[in-house]
Protein backbone atom coordinates (compact mmCIF):
# COMPACT_ATOMS: atom_id res chain seq x y z
CA UNK A 1 0.00 0.00 0.00
CA UNK A 2 2.87 2.36 0.87
CA UNK A 3 4.30 1.84 -2.50
CA UNK A 4 1.45 1.88 -4.68
CA UNK A 5 0.36 5.53 -2.69
CA UNK A 6 4.10 6.53 -3.59
CA UNK A 7 3.67 5.74 -7.18
CA UNK A 8 -0.11 7.07 -7.35
CA UNK A 9 0.93 10.65 -5.88
CA UNK A 10 4.31 10.95 -8.28
CA UNK A 11 3.96 8.89 -11.77
CA UNK A 12 1.77 11.88 -13.43
CA UNK A 13 5.01 13.65 -13.88
CA UNK A 14 7.20 11.85 -15.56
CA UNK A 15 8.55 12.52 -19.07
CA UNK A 16 7.28 10.35 -22.13
CA UNK A 17 9.88 10.16 -24.72
CA UNK A 18 12.42 12.39 -23.77
CA UNK A 19 15.68 12.88 -24.65
CA UNK A 20 17.12 13.09 -21.53
CA UNK A 21 16.34 9.37 -20.67
CA UNK A 22 16.75 9.75 -17.13
CA UNK A 23 13.50 11.60 -16.72
CA UNK A 24 11.59 9.15 -18.35
CA UNK A 25 10.73 6.80 -15.15
CA UNK A 26 10.56 7.44 -11.64
CA UNK A 27 13.26 7.91 -8.92
CA UNK A 28 12.83 5.87 -6.04
CA UNK A 29 15.47 6.94 -3.31
CA UNK A 30 15.82 4.19 -0.51
CA UNK A 31 17.32 5.25 3.01
CA UNK A 32 17.06 3.01 5.97
CA UNK A 33 14.15 5.06 7.68
CA UNK A 34 12.33 6.07 4.66
CA UNK A 35 11.91 5.94 0.88
CA UNK A 36 11.40 8.79 -1.65
CA UNK A 37 9.67 9.06 -4.81
CA UNK A 38 10.34 11.59 -7.52
CA UNK A 39 9.23 12.39 -11.15
CA UNK A 40 9.80 15.32 -13.31
CA UNK A 41 9.82 16.11 -17.11
CA UNK A 42 11.54 19.15 -16.97
CA UNK A 43 8.74 21.71 -16.34
CA UNK A 44 7.23 20.48 -13.18
CA UNK A 45 8.08 17.79 -10.45
CA UNK A 46 6.57 15.60 -7.83
CA UNK A 47 7.81 14.41 -4.65
CA UNK A 48 6.48 12.11 -2.05
CA UNK A 49 8.00 9.92 0.79
CA UNK A 50 7.16 7.25 3.40
CA UNK A 51 8.88 6.21 6.45
CA UNK A 52 9.68 2.96 7.09
CA UNK A 53 12.57 0.48 8.07
CA UNK A 54 14.03 -0.72 4.59
CA UNK A 55 16.90 -3.08 6.13
CA UNK A 56 19.07 -1.26 4.55
CA UNK A 57 22.78 0.83 6.48
CA UNK A 58 24.34 3.85 5.49
CA UNK A 59 23.39 7.43 5.19
CA UNK A 60 23.98 7.15 0.90
CA UNK A 61 20.79 6.58 -0.43
CA UNK A 62 20.47 3.84 -2.98
CA UNK A 63 19.07 5.95 -6.13
CA UNK A 64 17.03 3.72 -8.66
CA UNK A 65 15.70 5.10 -11.93
CA UNK A 66 12.27 2.37 -12.55
CA UNK A 67 11.41 3.08 -16.30
CA UNK A 68 7.82 4.25 -17.37
CA UNK A 69 6.30 1.25 -18.52
CA UNK A 70 7.72 -0.77 -15.07
CA UNK A 71 6.04 2.12 -13.40
CA UNK A 72 2.42 1.92 -14.75
CA UNK A 73 2.76 -1.76 -14.75
CA UNK A 74 3.44 -1.65 -11.31
CA UNK A 75 0.80 0.53 -10.19
CA UNK A 76 -1.41 -1.42 -12.21
CA UNK A 77 -0.67 -4.84 -10.68
CA UNK A 78 -0.51 -3.29 -6.76
CA UNK A 79 -3.75 -2.18 -7.18
CA UNK A 80 -5.27 -5.58 -6.82
CA UNK A 81 -2.51 -7.12 -4.35
CA UNK A 82 -2.14 -6.95 -1.05
CA UNK A 83 0.65 -7.89 1.57
CA UNK A 84 4.41 -6.51 1.54
CA UNK A 85 6.72 -6.23 -1.37
CA UNK A 86 9.86 -7.86 -1.56
CA UNK A 87 12.15 -5.03 -3.41
CA UNK A 88 15.70 -6.56 -5.16
CA UNK A 89 17.89 -4.24 -6.65
CA UNK A 90 21.60 -4.71 -8.45
CA UNK A 91 23.19 -5.03 -11.45
CA UNK A 92 20.61 -2.61 -13.83
CA UNK A 93 17.88 -4.55 -13.03
CA UNK A 94 15.22 -3.70 -9.94
CA UNK A 95 13.07 -7.01 -8.93
CA UNK A 96 9.78 -6.44 -6.98
CA UNK A 97 7.62 -10.00 -5.41
CA UNK A 98 4.53 -9.87 -3.87
CA UNK A 99 2.16 -12.96 -3.42
CA UNK A 100 3.68 -15.14 -5.77
CA UNK A 101 3.82 -12.71 -8.50
CA UNK A 102 7.00 -11.19 -9.89
CA UNK A 103 8.12 -8.25 -11.80
CA UNK A 104 11.91 -7.51 -13.03
CA UNK A 105 12.44 -4.47 -14.87
CA UNK A 106 15.65 -3.12 -16.18
CA UNK A 107 16.90 0.33 -14.76
CA UNK A 108 17.77 3.67 -16.50
CA UNK A 109 21.05 4.44 -16.35
CA UNK A 110 21.89 7.88 -15.42
CA UNK A 111 21.69 10.63 -13.19
CA UNK A 112 18.45 12.01 -11.83
CA UNK A 113 18.68 15.85 -11.27
CA UNK A 114 19.12 17.02 -7.70
CA UNK A 115 15.74 17.62 -7.32
CA UNK A 116 15.85 19.09 -3.54
CA UNK A 117 17.08 22.35 -5.33
CA UNK A 118 14.15 22.55 -7.28
CA UNK A 119 11.52 22.61 -4.61
CA UNK A 120 11.32 26.21 -3.28
CA UNK A 121 12.49 26.97 -0.28
CA UNK A 122 11.73 30.94 0.29
CA UNK A 123 7.87 31.57 -0.67
CA UNK A 124 6.51 34.49 1.11
CA UNK A 125 3.12 34.23 -0.37
CA UNK A 126 0.83 31.24 1.16
CA UNK A 127 -2.71 31.15 0.13
CA UNK A 128 -4.86 27.68 1.24
CA UNK A 129 -7.60 27.07 -0.49
CA UNK A 130 -10.08 24.12 -0.96
CA UNK A 131 -8.81 21.58 -2.93
CA UNK A 132 -11.95 20.64 -4.66
CA UNK A 133 -13.27 23.64 -5.23
CA UNK A 134 -9.91 25.42 -6.51
CA UNK A 135 -9.89 22.51 -9.21
CA UNK A 136 -13.62 22.50 -9.94
CA UNK A 137 -12.65 26.59 -10.94
CA UNK A 138 -8.99 25.12 -12.89
CA UNK A 139 -11.22 22.80 -14.55
CA UNK A 140 -13.77 25.79 -15.72
CA UNK A 141 -11.09 27.80 -17.05
CA UNK A 142 -9.48 25.16 -18.83
CA UNK A 143 -12.07 24.89 -21.27
CA UNK A 144 -11.30 28.46 -22.56
CA UNK A 145 -7.01 27.86 -22.51
CA UNK A 146 -4.90 27.98 -25.41
CA UNK A 147 -4.95 24.64 -27.38
CA UNK A 148 -1.78 24.34 -27.66
CA UNK A 149 0.32 26.47 -24.35
CA UNK A 150 -2.75 25.63 -21.91
CA UNK A 151 -1.92 28.56 -20.13
CA UNK A 152 -4.31 29.82 -17.49
CA UNK A 153 -3.36 33.85 -15.28
CA UNK A 154 -3.89 33.65 -11.45
CA UNK A 155 -3.64 36.71 -10.13
CA UNK A 156 -3.26 37.26 -6.20
CA UNK A 157 -5.00 40.43 -4.71
CA UNK A 158 -6.17 41.14 -1.26
CA UNK A 159 -8.49 38.49 -0.11
CA UNK A 160 -9.05 36.83 -3.52
CA UNK A 161 -7.23 34.60 -6.03
CA UNK A 162 -8.87 35.04 -9.69
CA UNK A 163 -7.80 32.83 -12.21
CA UNK A 164 -8.43 33.67 -16.24
CA UNK A 165 -7.83 32.25 -19.65
CA UNK A 166 -7.91 33.09 -22.95
CA UNK A 167 -7.37 31.99 -26.77
CA UNK A 168 -6.88 33.09 -30.41
CA UNK A 169 -10.64 32.86 -31.13
CA UNK A 170 -11.18 35.61 -28.31
CA UNK A 171 -13.02 33.16 -25.55
CA UNK A 172 -12.21 34.14 -22.04
CA UNK A 173 -12.95 32.97 -18.84
CA UNK A 174 -12.64 34.16 -15.62
CA UNK A 175 -13.58 33.25 -11.76
CA UNK A 176 -12.50 34.47 -8.52
CA UNK A 177 -12.29 32.72 -5.42
CA UNK A 178 -12.43 34.21 -1.60
CA UNK A 179 -8.86 33.56 -0.27
CA UNK A 180 -7.19 34.94 3.35
CA UNK A 181 -4.60 36.41 1.63
CA UNK A 182 -3.37 39.83 2.49
CA UNK A 183 -0.25 41.15 1.64
CA UNK A 184 1.37 41.90 -2.20
CA UNK A 185 -0.38 41.59 -5.19
CA UNK A 186 0.98 38.90 -8.11
CA UNK A 187 0.35 37.74 -10.85
CA UNK A 188 1.65 34.54 -12.54
CA UNK A 189 0.97 32.35 -15.54
CA UNK A 190 0.98 28.36 -15.06
CA UNK A 191 0.23 25.33 -17.70
CA UNK A 192 -3.65 24.36 -16.09
CA UNK A 193 -3.63 20.95 -16.52
CA UNK A 194 -0.10 20.60 -14.84
CA UNK A 195 -1.84 22.01 -11.96
CA UNK A 196 -4.71 19.83 -12.25
CA UNK A 197 -2.91 17.21 -11.86
CA UNK A 198 -1.15 18.02 -9.03
CA UNK A 199 -4.81 18.67 -7.39
CA UNK A 200 -6.04 15.03 -8.57
CA UNK A 201 -2.70 13.16 -6.99
CA UNK A 202 -4.05 15.16 -3.30
CA UNK A 203 -6.56 13.26 -1.32
CA UNK A 204 -7.08 16.04 1.86
CA UNK A 205 -9.51 18.99 1.57
CA UNK A 206 -7.47 22.02 1.65
CA UNK A 207 -4.30 22.60 -0.18
CA UNK A 208 -1.58 25.67 0.37
CA UNK A 209 -0.46 27.05 -2.86
CA UNK A 210 3.28 28.79 -2.61
CA UNK A 211 4.60 31.81 -4.48
CA UNK A 212 6.98 34.13 -4.61
CA UNK A 213 7.37 36.20 -7.75
CA UNK A 214 6.00 35.84 -11.50
CA UNK A 215 9.54 34.19 -12.48
CA UNK A 216 9.49 31.75 -9.21
CA UNK A 217 7.89 27.94 -9.37
CA UNK A 218 4.99 27.61 -7.69
CA UNK A 219 4.94 25.08 -4.94
CA UNK A 220 1.77 22.76 -4.24
CA UNK A 221 1.27 21.19 -0.87
CA UNK A 222 -0.85 19.74 1.44
CA UNK A 223 -1.41 20.94 5.19
CA UNK A 224 -3.16 17.13 5.71
CA UNK A 225 -0.07 15.20 4.11
CA UNK A 226 3.29 17.17 4.58
CA UNK A 227 5.58 14.47 2.47
CA UNK A 228 3.84 15.63 -0.43
CA UNK A 229 5.58 18.32 -2.54
CA UNK A 230 4.32 19.23 -6.19
CA UNK A 231 6.48 21.76 -8.12
CA UNK A 232 5.18 23.71 -11.34
CA UNK A 233 7.13 26.14 -13.09
CA UNK A 234 5.42 29.26 -13.87
CA UNK A 235 5.02 30.66 -17.54
CA UNK A 236 5.01 33.76 -19.75
CA UNK A 237 1.27 34.46 -20.81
Amino acid sequence: EALLGLIQRTQFAMAQQDVRFYLNGLLLQLLPDRVNAVTTDGHRLAFANVELSTGLSGTTPFDLIVPRKAVLELSRLLAHEEGDVTLGFGQGQIRLQVEGLQLVSKLIDGRFPEYERVIPQHCDKHIELDRERFRQALARCSIFANDKFKGIRLTLGDATLTLQSNNPEHEEAEEVLDVAYQGEALEIGFNVTYLLDALSAVTSETVTLSLRNADASGLVTSPAEPSLRYVVMPMRL
